[in-house]
């Protein structure tokens, strides 16, 4: 394996056992509750996302799982360590990459990772082995002794990734990997991600883009001034949003009248459309439950002499899910704390 895998002998390293196990987590900045109870378990060989907008606390939550903030209440064991009795055994057993890599720019790649090998305690032999294998790993062998100031963002997001899995650590967090990338670069990033995955290391993806995570990761945590609102793998909160989406029916022939779905349980917004094979041959109509409402809408239009071709329906997206949570989330916090509508201060 390129990347190596964590030590064998480590506590926890292992398939199906939960890298994080996070209870009741939460961190306050004087007065303001910027992380609020947040339960959170994250298995060996999951990617979990984490998304909530600006101020929504998932930087904070990533800084206090990594042992470098200390959490006000609650706590976290992360790659078999406590977060708050052994911060330094977890930042030891963790790799961090956040959106601005933070390099030394004015040294090549190979040195500087040298210089952090040292500082992880790694001997020489292991320190040689481990930087050849990343720049080969991340396509940057013939720029191992160029300087890192003349790199491309995506290069040097490529230099923070290898800098994380230095010592091959369990756990991994990305804070916005992919940001500012141009869409080439966060392409590739996003694929070196995905080689990241291994049934004995849990990566955790706090992203913005609802695409990235719908594409990376298992599971997904969407959060909202600090509070876990929802939680379950892409595939499911898809399934449970309340969104509704647009139903398309194309018949054989004019459909004089939709007033036939009108009354049809769960269908809404029924409108006719020209089709490819003239006027009105294609009705549509909004549902929030497609499984249900559409064999009911199929056969009322079979029953009034329609001649049904073809039934297609939208498909719900994470960000129906994600807009869907959010919304109905903030209205009720406005209504409950109005003083938290100053999270943005926070992420």
């Amino acid at each position: 394996m390129p990347l190596g895998w964590p030590d064998p002998d480590f506590p926890l390293a292992q398939t199906g056992t939960a890298m994080i196990e996070a209870h009741e987590l939460t961190r306050r900045f004087g007065t303001f509750l910027a992380v609020d109870r947040v339960t959170l378990r994250v298995p060996a060989g999951t990617i979990l996302a984490l998304l909530g907008p600006n101020g929504a606390g998932k930087t904070t939550i990533v800084r206090m799982l990594a042992g470098l903030v200390a959490p006000s209440a609650g706590g976290a064991v992360v790659a078999g360590r406590n977060v708050r009795a052994d911060p330094a055994g977890v930042r030891a057993r963790v790799g961090l990459v956040t959106d601005v890599p933070g390099l030394h720019e004015q040294m090549a790649p190979a040195p500087y990772l040298d210089f952090f090998g040292r500082l992880y305690g790694l001997d020489a032999a292991t320190r040689r082995r481990r930087v050849a294998e990343l720049l080969a790993y991340f396509g940057l062998e013939d720029q191992r002794g160029t300087r890192m100031a003349d790199f491309s963002k995506g290069m040097k997001q490529k230099v923070a990734l290898a800098r994380a899995l230095l010592h091959e650590p369990p756990v991994l967090f990305l804070d916005e990997p992919t940001s500012g990338l141009d869409p080439l670069g966060a392409r590739a990033v996003r694929d070196l991600i995905r080689g990241l995955r291994s049934e004995r290391r849990a990566v955790v993806l706090c992203t913005h883009d609802l695409d990235e995570a719908e594409r990376l990761a298992d599971e997904v945590t969407i959060l909202r001034a600090g509070r876990v609102v929802a939680t379950g793998t892409p595939g499911a909160l898809r399934a449970g949003s309340a969104t509704e989406i647009t139903v398309r029916i194309e018949l054989a022939g004019p459909y004089l009248s939709a007033a036939a779905l009108h009354g049809v349980d769960g269908v809404t917004a029924v409108a006719l459309e020209d089709g490819p094979i003239g006027p009105s041959s294609i009705v549509t109509y909004r549902t929030t439950c497609p499984r249900e409402t559409n064999p009911r809408a199929v056969a009322r239009l079979v029953e009034t002499g329609a001649a049904v071709v073809t039934v297609s329906s939208e498909e719900r997206s994470l960000e129906d899910a994600y807009a869907a949570v959010v919304q109905s989330e903030g209205v009720a916090d406005r209504e409950t704390n109005p003083s938290r509508s100053r999270d943005d201060r926070a992420n």
